[in-house]
Parts: structure tokens; sequence; C-alpha cells
């Protein structure tokens, strides 16, 4: 009830605040020439001035160019379904379904030239969830401050926001490693065709459980590490409109603190501090089994280095990441439990996608990421893609399994603010990927299932098709 009072309440807010703020042109317009001095609610004179508003794309924006101030709202929905099938005889079965993929509603509003701020708030199957919370000052030429809660610059498909997304959903490596949303502050710079960014991070808050745990956390003494994140893009023909090509360097070091588990019996257990648990499903939301997976402890800190490729021209393009991650082990750490020698992981993706009927693919060089592309007709147009992935965590006496996928995509863009997406694809891990000992990856040599790696006849593991659909609206 709480979860549905909360939605209520910011649905309601936000109405407010765009009915208020439509009626202001209105209301500016009865007063010209208007010289009375206006209070806030409480009581501190305010400067005032009126307001245009306009539907850009579908979306209402409310601006005065001449102050530099534009207000909208930027919501979306996105209805998945999936099924999966051909899955081997005997083996853990994959079940369907369909969910609120995201449930969106963001607030968003360039105050004055120089500063700019923002709320991303979740909703999806009535569970709240803070994306982003976000302050920007651009007030320096060729450089953007950032405070708050937000997703470090690291891995072009990470930072592409969902909206132009192009599968349904991120290859493995990237949900497993890039590091996504947390609080913390960063600076970038850009100039032509160059563009360097660096920040410190701490932890993620997105829902009251989190912050639970980093509560509880510090209650006994163990405090939040920082993580440093840096990236270099270089981006040729960065003027170019129908074509051009990126390149691309990440690294973070990242704190092996982390908040994933509650504290239980006012003691912090060994996962969720000073270790590492990295998991991942094979790029599919419905179906919550994740095959990959790696549990360790007495994790010294972690180094992750990205490389990026992509490129496009007219209707085309393409992009890859390479991704390694490097954990440094505590050798005098009491809660090691595996060797002290260095665990190396890795994974990577290749993908491509053409549109069919005169459209253009675009790349917005200010946060180097493809964005919406142009439709080549006035009923849209359709985009086909195809894409492989691959992620490894095994490493020396880590065996938390490896995966790759095949995936084959269509996309109907019908107009700004509706798309319709199709996913096939396949998937096919290796026997160590067993889903902490819950998942069939195989046969023993008398032929009967088994979840245990150390029993199958085989190097194969789990392996499955899937069938997956999207229907969005951004508005």
């Amino acid at each position: 009830m709480k979860q549905l009072r909360s939605i209520r309440n910011v649905f309601l807010t936000v109405t407010f605040l765009c009915v208020a703020s439509a009626t202001t042109t209105v209301f500016a317009q009865e007063q010209k020439g208007d010289t009375d001095v206006r209070y806030n609610q409480y009581g501190v004179k305010v400067d005032h001035f009126p307001l245009n508003s306009e539907a850009q794309n579908s979306i209402l924006v409310i601006e005065n160019k001449e102050k530099g101030f534009k207000f909208w709202m930027d919501n979306r929905v996105q209805m998945d379904g999936a099924t999966y099938f051909g899955i081997p005889d005997g083996y853990t079965p994959m079940t369907g379904g369909v969910t609120m993929r995201r449930v969106r509603m963001a607030v968003k509003s360039q105050i004055s030239k120089d500063w700019y701020g923002e709320i991303d708030l979740n909703f999806s199957n009535g569970v709240f969830e803070l994306e982003d919370a976000i302050i920007h000052y651009t007030g320096l030429k060729d450089f953007k401050f950032s405070a708050g809660n937000f997703k470090e610059d690291f891995s072009m498909e990470e930072t592409t926001t969902s909206r132009y997304t192009t599968f349904m959903e991120r290859a493995m490596v990237i949900s497993t490693f890039a590091p996504g949303r947390h609080i913390g502050v960063s600076a970038r710079w850009h100039r032509n065709w160059l563009r360097a960014s660096a920040g410190v991070s701490w932890q993620l808050i997105d829902n009251a459980d989190t912050k639970f745990n980093v509560d509880e956390y510090n209650k006994i003494g163990n405090e939040i590490g920082p993580n440093f994140t840096g990236k270099i893009v270089f981006m040729p023909w960065e003027s170019q409109v129908n074509y051009g090509l990126h390149l691309g360097y990440n690294v973070s070091y990242r704190s092996p603190k982390k908040v994933d588990d509650n504290v239980s019996n006012g003691s912090a257990a060994p996962r969720g501090y000073n270790g590492n648990y990295f998991s991942t499903r094979n790029t599919t939301a419905i179906n919550r089994t994740k095959y990959i997976s790696a549990e360790y402890y007495g994790v010294k800190y972690d180094l992750l280095h990205g490389f990026e490729l992509a490129g496009y021209y007219k209707g085309f393009r393409f992009a890859g990441e390479y991704i390694l991650n490097d954990s440094y082990m505590d050798k005098n750490s009491t809660l090691l439990n595996v060797s002290a020698d260095t665990k190396h992981f890795s994974g990577f993706y290749a993908q491509a996608s053409y549109l069919l009927f005169g459209g253009i693919q675009r790349y917005d060089s200010e946060q180097s990421e493809f964005t919406q592309p142009t439709r080549g007709k006035k009923w849209g147009d359709i985009e086909l893609m195809a894409r492989y992935d691959y992620l490894t965590l095994n490493s020396a006496d880590i065996h938390g399994g490896a995966g790759e996928n095949y995936t084959l995509g269509v996309v109907y863009h019908i107009n700004n603010n509706v798309k319709i997406l199709v996913n096939y694809q396949y998937s096919h891990n290796d026997r160590y990927a067993n889903n902490k000992g819950k998942a069939i990856i195989g046969r023993k040599a008398d032929g009967t299932p088994t979840s245990n790696p150390l029993l199958a006849v085989s190097q194969l593991g789990a392996r499955f098709q899937a069938l997956q659909c999207r229907i969005e609206i951004d508005f």
C-alpha cells in the first residue's frame, strides 16, 4: 500500500506541476507590462517571466528561450513478453510470461543557461526505484559538471538510454560489469572530435532496501569505498551527418565494498562486503534464471578496462565493446575463500543494424553514443539487427560459468514516440553455468540429468531459444 500511495502522490504532484506550468503562459499574457512584485509561499521575493508551451515530438515543453528556462516531462512505458523453447529434455525449464519492463516518469528542467536538474523514477510492476537525480552545471566552456545519482561514464551501451538501445536487453558483459548508476560527481570535457570525462562515485541508492543496507553497514563501522572512473573518446568526422567513427577507452577502479545483501544479526555477512557477486541472465528479463554467476570474498579492489569501437554510414551502424575485470585479492583478508591469485574475467559483444527504407542513423557526439534514428518513410521505418555476445566468469579456481548468445531482431519505428521490437535469441552456456547449483547443465555417464559440472560428461551446458517482443511509447 505504501508503494501505491507513493506512486499516486508522485503522479498527482507531477500532473499539478504540468497543469500549473502550462497555464502560466495565459497568465503572463494577461499581465503585460506587469511590474508587480511577486512572492513565493515562503514570503521570498521572486523573479518572474512569461513562458511559452508547445508539443515537441508530442512531448509537452514549457520554456522561455531568452532566459534559458525549459521544463518538460520524459515518460516511458515498455511492455514485454517472452517465450522460451528448444530446451533439452530433463533440463531446467524456462518459463515465459509478460511484464512491465519499464514504467518511467521523469521531470527535467533547464532552470537557466548554466544549470539543469532531473528526477527520474521507475514504477515497473508497482515497485518504486529511483533512477536519476542529477544536477548539471555547464557554465564553463566545453565542460559539464554533474552531481547526484546517475550513470557513470563507462560503456557507450550502458549510458545509452533504454529508449534508444538497439536490442531489448543489453549484452551480458554490459549488465555484469558496466557500473551503471551510483551517487557521485563527475566532470566532462568535449571539443570537436575529442571527449574525456572523470568521476568519483560511491554506492547506488535505488530503493529502500539498498539504503537500509548502506545504513546498517555504516553502523558497524564499514564505510562505503569510492570508485574512480575515466573515459576518453575519439570521434573522427564528428561533424558529419551521414557517417562517423567512434573509438573509446574506459577505465575504472572499483572498491570491493558492496551493499547487495541485508546485514544479518548486526554483523556483515561476507557477501556484500569485501567481496564480489557477479551474475547475469542470458540477455532476457522475463525469466529470472541467472545461469552465470561468481561469488567470492577477500577482494582488495577491482580494475575495469573497456574498449569501444562503433561507426555508422547512412542507415547502417555497428558497435562493439570488450570489457575486462581484474579482481586483486587481499592476501591478509580473513574473508578470503579462494586463492589469492588475481581473477580475470572478460566478455564482449558485436552488433550491427540497418534501416531498410531510407532512414539515417544518428550519433550524439555530446554523449558519444547513438540516439534515435530518422525514419525513411511517413509511415515509419524498419530496422534489422544482429548481435553476438560472450561472457566468462571462469578464472583460476573460480568457475562461475561462461555463455554466448546469438540474437536477431527487428524494430518497427512507427513514429517519434512508438515502436515495436521483436528479438529472437539462441543461448548456449558451458557446464559451469549452473545458477549456483540449481540448474540442470548436463547428463552423467548413465544419462541422468545433473547440475554438478564435475559429473557432466560434456562441456556443453544449458541452452535454449527465446522469442521476445516489446511495445514502447515515449511521451
